[in-house]
């Protein structure tokens, strides 16, 4: 095994709470899912690792292997940060060279940008990192080796994982990748997927719950 892709997924019960002024719990569970489809899928025509779910959720598993995609279960919700630390050890264990971590709620990722990715560190130990939108967020994370930092999420991550990188000897690649960029967590961000994701699962959702409506009658009584 040459690279391993990590992708935490919480309880799709308990998905998207910033979402509750927009979308009822079952349209949320439903969000969550469409959007994990949408990464998985771009991570099956990409076909840069093999791809790692870590999830505690008996429903993620099966969606996971239907997209070809093995499981790493968990005992807990316990936080991104720690799920991720949990995939890292996990690909040290299975001789993966390198290590890539990508959330399940970037619904507009695509596979040129996992290339991307996957092609952002010549050979030898070093960094990658693609921040969210924002700028002060962590998205995507390429390491190698696997346990080359420890990483730990949260606003203000990125410039946390530059200087840690950089603590480590290592020169950190920065990749500014809108799709990746853009993770899915208040009701602004369902206004850009709607807008630069138009042909993935999650944007066709959000049309067929009239969210568009819902967004415009939000704001209008903000």
């Amino acid at each position: 095994m040459t690279t391993l892709i990590a992708v935490p997924v919480k309880d799709l019960v308990n998905a998207k709470q910033r979402l509750i002024p927009l979308l009822a719990p079952a349209e949320r569970a439903e969000l969550a899912r469409a959007m994990l489809e949408d990464v998985l899928h771009a991570l099956g025509r990409a076909c840069v690792g093999d791809v790692l779910v870590v999830t505690r959720d008996p429903a993620v598993e099966v969606l996971a292997r239907r997209h070809g995609a093995a499981t790493l279960g968990e005992e807990s919700n316990r936080g991104h940060t720690e799920a991720v630390a949990h995939a890292q050890r996990a690909a040290l264990v299975r001789g993966a060279r390198r290590f890539v971590t990508i959330p399940g709620d970037v619904p507009c990722t695509t596979p040129d940008e996992l290339t991307a990715l996957a092609a952002a560190l010549p050979s030898g130990p070093g960094a990658a990192f693609v921040p969210s939108l924002s700028g002060f967020g962590t998205n995507a994370v390429l390491l190698e080796p696997p346990d080359g930092l420890p990483l730990k999420f949260g606003e203000p991550s990125f410039e946390n994982h530059l200087g840690a990188a950089r603590a480590a000897g290592l020169q950190p690649v920065v990749l500014h990748l809108p799709g990746i960029g853009l993770d899915i967590d208040g009701p602004d961000d369902l206004a850009l997927l709607l807008e630069r994701g138009p042909d993935t699962r999650s944007a066709g959702l959000l049309r067929s719950l009239g969210v568009a409506a819902r967004l415009a009658a939000h704001r209008g009584g903000a």
